[in-house]
């Protein structure tokens, strides 16, 4: 099945460190993750994932990097 083909719903989740993924609306969210409060088309959400999700470090990494001089 191709997305285009999926008519299901989607919703975009997130964790503590930043990382983003999408469930199906009728599932409950993983231990650790939270709404987004995006939900959609799987092409939708993995659009609105493709254009926030601009730096794929975790939050724990870029900080540790970002507070380095």
């Amino acid at each position: 099945m191709s997305n285009s083909d999926d008519s299901r719903r989607y919703r975009v989740v997130i964790n503590d460190e930043e990382q983003y993924s999408i469930i199906l609306t009728d599932q409950s969210n993983p231990l650790g993750w939270r709404n987004e409060g995006i939900s959609g088309t799987k092409e939708e959400c993995l659009a609105h994932i493709d254009r926030v999700w601009t730096d794929m470090r975790p939050l724990s990494l870029r900080s540790k990097v970002d507070g380095a001089v």
